[in-house]
C-alpha cells in the first residue's frame, strides 16, 4: 500500500473512531436526562399547548372484560428501531394497569395516531375520532417521553399544574420565558387521593422554561428535594392511573 493510500485510510479510521466516541458520549448524556429535560429540549421552539381534560367524557371506555382498550396507529415515517421504542412504551402500561393499547381497526371510532410532528405533545384525555400524539423523531423517542405523552392522552396533566401544587412547590413566574407561562397554570385536576409527587414522570424539572437559568419551581418546605428527575412512571403515577380507570386494585403500590 502506498503511503498516500495508507494516510487516507488512517484518516478515515480516525474519523470513524471519533464519530463513534462522539455518539457514545451523546448517548450517555441523553440517558442521564429526565423526561422533563428531554421534553423541554424537544419542545424548545414549539408553541403547541393541548387543551385540558375537563369533561367526564374524556376517559377511554372500559370493556366488559374489565380492560380499557385504546386503539392506536403508528406512522410509517418511523424506522423499525423507533417503532420499537414507541411499542415498548405502549406495552409498559399492561404490566401494572388495565390499560391495553392495541393496533387500531377500521371499525374503531376513536384512536390515537402517533406521528412525528413538531415536538412532543398530546391532547389531554380522549378527544374523539383521530387524535394525534406527536413524538418527533428529533428528540421525543425515549421511553420516559413516550410514557409522558401517553399519560396525557389518558387524561393526566403536568404535576406542577395540580390543584394543590401551591402547598408543595413555589412557582417563580418571574424566571419563566414569557410565552411558556401556560405550563405553570394551575388546573382543577383529579388527584385520585395521591400525594403531590416530585418524582412523577409528569413533573417538570427545577429550571424548566427558565429565561435566566434560575429556578422556575422550588419545592416547599424542603427546597432541596429532587424535582422532575423521573426516567419512567412513578408508583404514584401508576396508582392514580389505576384509580381513575378503576383497574383491579391487586397491585401493591408504594408512595414515592
Amino acid at each position: 500500500m502506498s503511503p498516500t493510500r495508507f494516510s487516507v485510510l488512517a484518516l478515515l479510521l480516525l474519523s470513524a473512531y471519533c464519530w463513534a466516541e462522539e455518539v457514545h458520549f451523546l448517548l450517555l448524556y441523553i440517558n442521564k436526562l429526565s423526561a422533563s429535560e428531554l421534553l423541554e429540549k424537544a419542545n424548545a421552539n414549539i408553541g403547541k399547548n393541548a387543551d385540558p381534560c375537563t369533561s367526564r367524557g374524556c376517559k377511554w371506555g372500559k370493556n366488559t372484560d374489565g380492560k380499557v382498550y385504546v386503539p392506536y396507529s403508528i406512522s410509517n415515517n418511523y424506522s423499525s428501531r423507533e417503532k420499537s421504542i414507541i411499542t415498548r412504551g405502549l406495552e409498559s402500561f399492561s404490566s401494572f394497569s388495565c390499560i391495553r393499547f392495541r393496533p387500531s381497526r377500521s371499525s374503531d371510532r376513536d384512536w390515537l395516531s402517533i406521528e412525528s410532528q413538531s415536538g412532543c405533545w398530546s391532547f389531554v384525555g380522549r378527544r374523539g375520532r383521530k387524535q394525534v400524539v406527536s413524538l418527533s423523531r428529533r428528540g421525543c423517542l425515549y421511553h420516559q417521553t413516550v410514557q409522558h405523552e401517553l399519560l396525557h392522552a389518558l387524561g393526566f396533566n403536568h404535576e406542577q399544574t395540580r390543584s394543590d401544587r401551591d402547598n408543595h412547590i413555589k412557582v417563580l413566574l418571574q424566571n419563566v420565558v414569557s410565552d411558556k407561562h401556560h405550563n405553570f397554570r394551575k388546573i382543577a385536576t383529579l388527584n385520585q387521593g395521591t400525594p403531590y409527587d416530585y418524582g412523577s414522570v409528569m413533573q417538570y424539572h427545577r429550571t424548566a422554561f427558565s429565561k435566566n437559568g434560575k429556578p422556575t419551581m422550588v419545592p416547599i418546605p424542603n427546597s432541596n428535594v429532587n424535582l422532575g428527575g423521573a426516567k419512567e412512571m412513578s408508583a404514584n403515577d401508576k396508582k392514580r392511573l389505576n384509580t381513575l380507570y378503576k383497574c383491579c386494585e391487586c397491585h401493591p403500590f408504594i408512595e414515592s
